[in-house]
């Protein structure tokens, strides 16, 4: 029997992030009502943000196979061997795969483009993305397969959209049953991906897998969360969806919606916490020994369920030791497991040695999932492999009372997740965050972002003279901030000598395809009558230095083993641009602000995150 290992993991989180207020934004109002349901639903959840694979017109963006290939797609990519070529089983686990027939598995087969190999398709709910990890785990332990890949997908935003409850509502005469109702509010949409390998990555960490634990207590307890039938209705009392004389009956009866018992729900701590006593009973957990809890929630009230019963049964896990991206990521079931693990191990949480602990509970007709994961190989990516943050906007005061600014402010967030999520995946900062950063990748970043500090400056200069006397105030904010930035290039020029560079090299360089688009956008916008929308461009390209610069400043220095003199630019930007969001604070405060100039900064705001990414994106492209 072989040593298991996790040696790479990769996720897929479709479209931005969809916060609290925007959720009937995409899944639609039923009967254009809002849900009385929603809002207690999410004070109990605590998820703020989720992802969606469809838009706001309620068009699926990608398939459910789509999603799973991706999250393969980016697992192999994360891996140090190119295993393409090696990968010769493949176990996916989903709740609804994008046809009835045939198995998922050979859908995200086909998709991800895989080998002629060996597939299982593990059906259920939360679990199967665990019954999935067993299989590939069995499978590469007894030497009958050489490399696995496991994963999980799951989409139910496209059944919970709100033309699918349209006729049922009116043929019930009623709202949808809150049954349904829950579990609009509840759960998201993405994808999870795993490589196991009978030895660990040649470099980096990986994670050993000691054991999978699944049990089923189908026999014990009624079905909880279920699709295809109605436990009180239908034409033979509990009938299945194809019983019905058509689907169209099945539907109007609220026989396909997907649905959770909320009578039975509690009973899944309990069967998951049971199931930790034994496994501590029969030693295969000491919960001394555990460095990282990775429990799969659906709710935050759940966890406070789980830490409960732990403790009453005078056994437990320190809550600092507990880990989820539950109010960040969402509730993605089955890939929930999957995404977890990905940024543990992809974000630098973890150390060699340590000891991670699993659980997934499931209340489709309960089942309870633990493994037990150990952390190997050198952490040698630099302890100093960086660990990606959370992404968070800067922090902005504004009048909470003012509807307009809080308008403002609430989209400013939105945009800057969405763009730090994105800056993440630009190769220069992709390499950067993996460790594997150069002294030529330093230089070319300098040398392309050169332009846009110098234009920086004039740019604004050119807005505050555009500035009518009306509003000399705001003139004058404009003014300090070009007087602020007008001589910033110049440090930037002395790190890049500081690293071999040479001056007239960077002196004589032409701009990048995205920064002449960047650029001319803003002086576009500049040259406009009281151009205030520009404190969206400012909203970018200062937050960059609140909150990026140091943390990129920082990594550049320790991994190239530079002085703080060598990365002083970067660093400097971080207390200075602090300053210049006072300036923004004052701006967005102004008596001036109105809806429709709140609306325009927005689109400012926008449009300049996206050129912005252009810019890094066209490293070298002149």
């Amino acid at each position: 029997m072989y040593p298991v290992y996790i040696t790479s993991i990769g996720k897929f989180l479709p479209g931005e992030p969809v916060a609290n207020d925007e959720i009937e934004e995409y899944l639609g109002k039923i009967g254009g009502k809002r849900s009385k349901s929603m809002r207690r639903i999410l004070e109990q959840n605590k998820i703020r943000y989720r992802h969606y694979a469809i838009d706001k017109n309620q068009k699926s963006l990608y398939s459910n196979a789509e999603m799973a290939s991706r999250a393969i797609r980016e697992a192999l990519d994360n891996n140090a061997e190119d295993l393409f070529a090696q990968i010769d089983y493949l176990a996916v686990g989903t709740t609804q795969g994008d046809l009835l027939v045939p198995g998922f598995a050979s859908m995200v087969h086909a998709e991800a483009g895989l080998p002629v190999l060996e597939i299982a398709t593990h059906h259920g709910v939360c679990g199967s993305g665990m019954q999935a990890f067993k299989s590939a785990y069995l499978q590469v332990q007894s030497g009958e397969k050489q490399a696995a890949v496991t994963c999980a997908s799951e989409f139910p935003s496209r059944v919970f959209k709100h033309t699918r409850f349209e006729a049922q509502a009116r043929f019930m005469d009623q709202p949808i049953p809150f049954d349904t109702d829950f579990l609009r509010f509840m759960l998201s949409d993405g994808a999870g991906a795993a490589v196991l390998q009978r030895k660990p990555s040649d470099s980096g960490l990986s994670l050993r897998i000691e054991w999978i634990d699944n049990k089923s207590y189908a026999n014990v307890y009624d079905v909880c969360m279920y699709a295809g039938c109605n436990k009180d209705g239908g034409p033979e009392g509990r009938a299945g969806w194809m019983d019905y004389a058509s689907i169209h009956e099945a539907a109007d009866d609220g026989a396909i919606n997907l649905k959770q018992d909320i009578r039975l729900v509690n009973e899944m701590p309990k069967v998951g916490v049971n199931r930790f006593f034994e496994l501590v009973d029969e030693g295969k957990v000491e919960p001394s020994e555990i460095d990282w809890m990775v429990c799969h929630y659906s709710s935050h009230y759940f966890r406070d369920e789980i830490f409960r019963l732990m403790q009453l049964g005078g056994m437990t896990i320190p809550e600092h030791k507990w880990f989820t991206n539950l109010y960040t990521k969402g509730n993605t079931g089955a890939a929930s497991i999957y995404i977890m693990l990905e940024e543990l191990l992809n974000e630098g949480h973890l150390r060699p040695g340590e000891k991670v602990l699993c659980m997934v509970p499931e209340s489709g007709r309960f089942q309870t999932s633990y493994m037990l994961l150990t952390v190997v190989g050198s952490d040698n990516r630099i302890a100093r492999e960086i660990t990606m943050r959370e992404p968070e906007a800067p922090k902005l005061a504004y009048d909470e009372y003012d509807e307009v600014q809080a308008w403002l402010v609430r989209q400013f967030v939105h945009i800057w997740v969405d763009f730090e999520q994105k800056l993440a995946h630009v190769p220069i900062i992709h390499k950067l965050y993996q460790g594997k950063f150069t002294l030529d990748d330093y230089k070319l970043l300098m040398e392309n972002i050169r332009q846009q500090v110098i234009d920086g400056s004039q740019w604004i200069a050119r807005a505050a003279s555009y500035i009518s006397i009306d509003h000399i105030d705001l003139r004058s904010l404009f003014i300090a901030h070009a007087r602020d930035e007008h001589r910033d290039y110049q440090i930037l020029e002395r790190n890049y000598v500081a690293v071999g560079g040479d001056l007239t090299h960077i002196q004589s360089g032409d701009k990048n395809i995205g920064t002449e688009a960047l650029s001319a956008y803003l002086f576009q916008r500049a040259s406009r009558d009281n151009p205030v929308d520009l404190m969206g461009a400012m909203w970018i390209i200062e937050g960059l230095g609140c909150r990026m610069a140091r943390y990129w400043g920082d990594m550049i220095r320790d991994q190239l083993g530079l002085s703080d003199e060598q990365v002083s630019f970067l660093l400097y930007h971080s207390d200075s641009d602090e300053k210049h969001f006072e300036r923004l604070e004052a701006g967005i405060r102004h008596p001036m602000l109105t809806m429709d100039i709140a609306q325009r900064i927005v689109k400012t705001a926008k449009t300049t995150a996206r050129l912005y990414l252009l810019q890094l994106e066209e490293l070298g492209n002149v």
